[in-house]
């Protein structure tokens, strides 16, 4: 099986420095294998951990696990999700180097056997996030079809059904030649994983088990060779379960059957458990010192520097205080954390910037971005830190008493070029680049007519609550909401759009305050 796993928040992806800390700890001259779920931010951040692992010497190859059937392809830059049965690639893959294969090698047979995997779920309840209010979307007597693995709402509402009647749906699902997720037709042999979400008592899982073997057979034209029933990958307290099929043979088989010492692997054996921490060489921080000297803040701040603090502080507050509304409307369209996310990076952000060098624009912007770095996980996170090092790199290549107002503008056209460019969205994909594209089109516009840079902040703030707001008449096409039907989004603007623009109006409102008072 696995050698690590790296832990994010809940529902959130881990962080870089996470995923670097699993890589240094266990990597050998072998090399290392990452198995990634398909989201976004699992992709941008193990990306991101796999460049700067290859900077450092080792041996990194990736594969991304994409299985769900439950959504048509193609939608949007998404693609289909990352589940269950990603546990079965990660027992193929871990067998093959056990073997002793070389890292390409194992790294061909993970994705093979990522390609012959197809998986779809059902939930009978709602998960409830700690600390929050469970979501009541999932009225009674309803169950919901085709869900992912963060809490986001299914595919499709419908009525309880009888477990045969679900697990048929399920299986002609996977195995719908119209779609072809599978390379799987009748004579094929296959392998089936029931994987419990949470809260399903294994008879129930056992009773889906036993209702999907005959109707593969019978229906279908399978043999099934290896059957697999627990709880493999849940979704905290979720009542429900997924149907995975994957294509076998007798390569497959005999990675699935080789020994392992993993405890809760149905064919496991007992074996001698890793301590639970292991101590790790961290390497010192990149952006600790310059020239030598360790960053702090100025002892005394320049005009620009008391513009660019009160402006931090304004963003960084507007943000707190919309913690609860972010996470409102994520809980519709999402999975319910944006605001708790974005809430840790803007504390952070306060509590760090007595040490940022206010006085430097390009190395605050910077500091910034490590800050956000060290405590947000997920897909917010990792952008916001690709924002701050674009405009960071922008700033860098002018003097300290040449950032203008253009630079600025250059800036941000930087930092929303780097998004577009890894996260791959842009302008009407309902994400924050729908509140900082108007924004950064209008600042950009009114500067060159000649107006004062103050007054272009403001409108160009402006155009960005507008085009916050606008994101509730788009379909997502990127990002978790981009699995969640149009009619749920509907009247409900995106989270992620709606964050920016709050920060963004109000350093835009500080920086009015501060220069009239300056």
């Amino acid at each position: 099986m696995l050698t690590a796993a790296i832990c994010g928040d809940v529902f959130a992806s881990p962080p870089v420095d996470s995923i670097l800390a699993g890589i240094r700890a266990v990597t050998g001259p072998m090399g290392c294998l990452l198995i990634v779920k398909n989201y976004t931010g699992d992709r941008l951040n193990f990306g991101l951990a796999a460049e700067q692992a290859k900077s450092e010497g080792y041996k990194v190859e990736t594969v991304i696990v994409g299985d769900d059937c439950a959504l048509p392809p193609p939608r949007g830059i998404a693609g289909r999700r990352g589940l269950a049965g990603t546990v079965l690639v990660h027992k193929v893959a871990g067998a093959a180097a056990a073997a002793g294969l070389s890292l390409l090698d194992v790294a061909t047979e993970a994705k093979h056997a990522a390609d012959m995997i197809g998986t779809m779920g059902v939930a009978l309840s709602v998960c409830t996030l700690p600390g929050q209010v469970t979501s009541d979307r999932l009225g009674p007597g309803k169950m919901e079809l085709g869900l992912g693995i963060h809490g986001e709402p299914g595919a499709a509402v419908a009525d309880l059904q009888p477990v045969d009647v679900i697990v048929s749906h399920v299986l002609k699902q996977i195995l719908s030649p119209e779609t072809n997720y599978v390379p799987i037709t009748r004579g094929n042999r296959v392998v089936l994983m029931v994987n419990g979400l949470g809260a399903t008592p294994m008879m129930e899982l056992m009773i889906a088990t036993g209702k999907a073997v005959p109707k593969l057979q019978l229906e279908h034209g399978l043999a099934v060779d290896r059957m697999y029933t627990g709880s493999f990958m849940t979704s905290l307290d979720m009542a429900g379960f997924s149907i995975t099929i994957m294509k076998s043979d007798q390569a497959v088989l005999q990675r699935l059957d080789a020994a392992t010492k993993a405890p809760c692997w149905p064919i496991g054996a007992d074996g001698n458990h890793p301590p639970a921490k292991i101590p790790v060489p961290i390497p010192p921080p990149a952006l600790a010192t310059k020239n030598g000297e360790t960053f702090g803040g100025p002892l005394q701040l320049n005009q620009q520097g008391l513009i660019l603090e009160a402006a931090i502080e304004a963003a960084a507050k507007a943000v707190i205080n919309l913690k609860d509304a972010l996470n409102e409307w994520d809980s519709k369209v999402g999975d319910g954390d944006c605001g708790s996310t974005m809430f840790r990076g803007a504390t952070a952000v306060l509590e760090d910037i007595k040490c940022y060098p206010l006085n430097d624009a390009a190395e605050t912007v910077n500091e910034i971005g490590s800050s956000i770095r060290r405590v947000m996980g997920g897909t917010s996170g990792i952008i916001y830190t690709i924002f701050c090092k674009a405009a960071y790199t922008k700033l860098k290549s002018s003097s300290l008493d040449d950032i203008t107002p253009k630079k600025w503008a250059e800036a941000l056209e930087a930092s929303i070029a780097a998004i577009s460019k890894y996260g791959g969205a842009t302008a009407g994909y309902r994400t924050l680049l729908d509140a900082l594209i108007p924004a950064s089109e209008v600042l950009r516009k009114r500067l060159d007519a000649g107006e004062n840079p103050t007054t272009a902040f403001i409108q160009s703030s402006e155009a960005a609550s507008a085009g916050a707001e606008a994101t509730k008449n788009m379909q997502a096409l990127a990002g978790r909401s981009s699995y969640v039907f149009g009619e749920l989004l509907a009247a409900v603007p995106d989270p992620g759009a709606m964050g920016a623009a709050a920060w963004y109006k109000a350093a835009a409102m500080a920086v009015r305050d501060k220069s009239l008072h300056t």
